[in-house]
Formats: C-alpha cells, sequence, structure tokens
C-alpha cells in the first residue's frame, strides 16, 4: 500500500505562484510513475503532470506546458507541482497518484492505484 497526502493549496491572483506537495510512505519504491490530476467543479478528474521513475521522463498536459513543473525528491520521498503564471481556469481540487505497474501511459488516469485526498487551489481574477 501506498499513502499520499497532498498540501499546499490555497487562493491566489491569476498570474501568480503556488508549489504543491504530495508525501508518499509506505511500499513508496514498488511505484512506477507518478502523476497530478486535477478536478474542476463539475468537471472529470483530468490529467495534469505526470513522472515515469526508469526513465525520468515528464509529461505535462498542453494546458499546463510551460507553467507547471513536476519533480521527485526521492530521499524525501515527495512529489511537488510547480505552479507558475496561475490563470482562472486552473482553478480546481489537485490530487497526487502513484501507479503500481507502469503498464499504461503515466497520463492515463486508469494507471493509477492510488491516490490522495486532494488539495483545492482557487485562482482569482
Amino acid at each position: 500500500q501506498v499513502q499520499l497526502v497532498e498540501s499546499g493549496g490555497g487562493l491566489v491572483q491569476a498570474g501568480g505562484s503556488l508549489r504543491l506537495s504530495c508525501a508518499a510512505s509506505g511500499r513508496t519504491f514498488s511505484t512506477k510513475a507518478m502523476g497530478w490530476f486535477r478536478q474542476a467543479p463539475g468537471k472529470d478528474r483530468k490529467f495534469v503532470a505526470g513522472f515515469t521513475r526508469s526513465s525520468g521522463a515528464t509529461y505535462y498536459a498542453d494546458s499546463v506546458k510551460g507553467r507547471f513543473t513536476i519533480s521527485i525528491d526521492n530521499a524525501k520521498n515527495t512529489v511537488d507541482l510547480q505552479m507558475n503564471s496561475l490563470k482562472p481556469e486552473d482553478t480546481a481540487i489537485y490530487y497526487c497518484a502513484a501507479d503500481r505497474t507502469g503498464i499504461l501511459h503515466p497520463s492515463d488516469i486508469g494507471a493509477y492505484d492510488y491516490w490522495g485526498q486532494g488539495t483545492q487551489v482557487t485562482v482569482s481574477s
């Protein structure tokens, strides 16, 4: 089992920055990929960014490319999401997720076995 706890959400003005952090515990060595997803009110949960442990490759949704950066600190077992140039449309609950098998692409929501409880990000205009 892997436990994930997100932190760092909050209210920020458009153009501002936030850094989300996901603390992982449990059998973290067994995870093949980590990802961040977000869910706006009334909408489906969508991929934001992902990281594959074996290759170190990173993946981003088109809507956040150039603004968001995912990073992993293996020593601390954390996965961070640095969010810059935030827009009101970035408002959502952000979830951290862990993939145990590495079978599906990190952008595929079906790839993930473990999820955090989410942290709210609100961007005001």
